[in-house]
């Protein structure tokens, strides 16, 4: 279990790694912010559909032979931006960069799972959530380090040292072995899986309002903000340090990912109230910090929200491995994964339209505005959920002892 989630920690690492060289990307192709955006937003266009496909086909292919090309394509699209002298080399990059981790998020947590014990399921994906959020925050926490204290080559240094974290990641991988598709090719070849999202239609309802929606909530509110950190430590904060920008994103991230630990509010149910409501107060924080020049009110938002993201992803993502029974389960995650990705389209698309009719300000406060009704949404369909999840735990632990 522990070389998997090595794995996952550095390819997590790698999906956010390139986030603090934006602006520098932007001086020196002298880009423009619709340009800036598209870079952004190419990287969620082709991972959706890499997760869905991948998520999908992925056991019948072999899930370390999917997580090993998915390697290999992360390693090329960082030599891509290492070697990149035009601006469109850079997009190329970042497309494969998409390809990549949704091509591993599709088959990474299944493999995970067939690595650890049947009685260790929950603790793996507890963990693999974990390991999730702290490679997000330290990828651009560790990129803003290197590019703010060694003064080398700042749009290379930073993939060399990601090179080697991406091959220590694929060292690993080939220590383990993929005895579900090794048992597949004794057997013969099976009819490839259709393409689904695969939600088995006994618990679609509750996943989709319950498990999916709050992570699509918690990427929409986290994409928003870690859109805003880097103008924020210049007009908030008032620095120029890029390493700042990376330190806020791995409090935010990371910080979140720390906050799964704490033992309050235990019962799931209530712990995902408390970590949705506590998602959009500490992103309200964020923004008014960004209106009033608080650097307070930006700090106690990051923290709040970071609470509320480590505490909405830990369950939301329990959930998604709870309901399913076990061999629905991978196609299930996918979905989970799917849904909080497509959250982080939201931030790019509706800020771009929204800012034709207001300013960015304005712009943001409505978004908000939305998301906090889906906050509003979830609340009340807990009261609901709650008492499903009673009787589902109840059948679990019912098979468990049969078993």
């Amino acid at each position: 279990m522990k070389r998997m989630l090595w794995v996952i920690l550095m390819m997590s690492v790698g999906a956010t790694f390139t986030s603090p060289l934006f602006p520098l990307y932007q001086e020196h192709y002298q880009l423009s912010s619709l340009q800036i955006t598209i870079l952004f937003a190419v990287y969620a266009l082709f991972l959706l559909p890499s997760l869905l496909i991948v998520g999908s086909r992925g056991g019948g292919w072999g899930l370390k032979r999917v997580l090993r090309i998915s390697i290999w394509i992360s390693i090329a699209a960082t030599i891509l931006f290492m070697g990149s002298q035009q601006a469109w080399l850079i997009y190329a990059a970042r497309i494969l960069e998409g390809i990549a981790y949704g091509t591993f998020t599709g088959t990474a947590v299944a493999f995970l799972l067939q690595q650890s014990p049947k009685d260790q399921a929950k603790k793996a994906i507890t963990l693999s959530g974990i390991t999730v959020s702290v490679g997000f925050g330290l990828g651009p926490a560790l990129t803003g380090l290197v590019i703010q204290y060694l003064h080398i080559m700042p749009l290379r240094m930073p993939f060399w040292f990601l090179t080697l974290l991406l091959v220590s990641a694929w060292a690993a991988l080939e220590t383990l072995k993929d005895h579900d598709f090794e048992a597949q090719k004794r057997m013969g070849a099976t009819a490839p899986a259709p393409i689904s999202l695969g939600v088995p239609a006994d618990i679609r309802r509750h996943f989709w309002s319950f498990s999916a929606l709050p992570i699509f909530t918690l990427f929409t509110l986290n994409g928003i903000i870690l859109s805003l950190i880097p103008s924020f430590v210049k007009s908030v904060i008032h620095t120029t340090n890029l390493s700042v920008s990376g330190l806020l994103i791995l409090l935010l991230l990371g910080g979140g990912a720390l906050m799964q630990l704490l033992p309050w509010v235990k019962y799931p149910v209530t712990r995902l109230r408390t970590g949705i409501v506590l998602l959009a107060i500490g992103a309200w924080l964020v923004v008014f910090s960004g209106s009033t020049g608080s650097i307070i009110l930006l700090w106690i938002g990051v923290l709040v929200q970071a609470i509320g993201s480590g505490w909405t992803f830990q369950i939301s993502l329990q959930l998604a491995g709870e309901l399913p029974n076990p061999e629905e389960r991978p196609k299930v995650i996918t979905s989970f994964y799917l849904a909080g990705y497509s959250g982080f389209i939201v931030p790019i698309v509706g800020t771009g339209i929204l800012t034709y009719f207001f300013d960015l300000h304005v712009s943001l406060i409505v978004l908000n505005i939305l998301a906090s009704l889906l906050v509003l949404y979830m609340l009340a369909y807990s009261v609901r959920f709650a008492r499903y999840y009673s009787v589902r735990k109840s059948q679990l632990l019912s098979q468990e002892q049969t078993i």
